[in-house]
């Protein structure tokens, strides 16, 4: 059995274009017609279907809440983990130089496939083959999620630290952008009178470069106390 028949037993799918997943197996350091493009429409369907599954499960929650359990599941760690449940990092095609360095086992690259895998399944199949695909690979998390016990993002909950003190609140600024528009980098440095020093912080989206900033702003008023 070849690598490709390996994988569509595990994911329990066959596509009617092969292509398809030869291209969200295949990393930019591989070929120049890599996943990234179906990476960037796979976030999208994963953040539309596990949406209207939390939306459907928990009928009594706000917006805010449901915006954290739908966060807690689609970050880059989740997927990651994820894709590893599946021996994801198996079939994916690797340049040199990233089959060198272990890229088989980044969690950014196994969680980009993860995505991709999603786009590549959503554009042969459709919405409905795509969904099936990711409530049984998050199956086991959405029965998990208590929303009493989702945390907040470090953004509100540093927002709420200096509000409860009369403190200014942080200012976040974009320093730099970096790639192509549907695989940018984000640095963002952020200031807060109850640190001494500007904080950065780098993600796929401002969003999440700048809860980083907060994460490790928190991080440091932790450990001075």
């Amino acid at each position: 059995m070849d690598s490709r028949k390996q994988f569509l037993k595990i994911i329990e799918y066959t596509f009617n274009d092969i292509a398809l997943l030869d291209s969200a197996l295949t990393h930019r350091s591989a070929a120049s017609n890599n996943n990234e493009r179906l990476e960037f429409l796979g976030d999208s369907v994963l953040g539309l279907v596990i949406s209207t599954e939390l939306y459907k499960r928990f009928s009594d929650i706000d917006e805010g809440v449901l915006s954290r359990l739908r966060a807690s599941l689609v970050k880059g760690e989740t997927l990651a983990e994820q894709a590893k449940e599946i021996n994801l990092g198996e079939y994916i095609q690797l340049g040199g130089g990233e089959l060198k360095s272990g890229g088989f086992r980044r969690a950014s690259i196994l969680a980009d496939a993860f995505e991709a895998v999603i786009g590549a399944i959503y554009l042969d199949g459709g919405i409905k083959a795509a969904t099936k695909f990711i409530l049984s690979q998050f199956q086991t998390r959405l029965n998990k999620v208590n929303p009493g016990e989702v945390s907040k993002d470090p953004k509100t909950r540093l927002q709420e630290y200096l509000q409860a003190r009369s403190l200014p609140l942080p200012v976040y600024t974009v320093i730099s952008i970096e790639g192509e528009s549907h695989q940018q980098t984000f640095t963002v440095k952020g200031q807060a009178d109850v640190i001494a020093h500007e904080i950065k912080g780098t993600g796929k989206s401002r969003r999440y470069a700048e809860q980083q900033v907060a994460q490790k702003i928190l991080d440091l008023l932790s450990n001075d106390k």
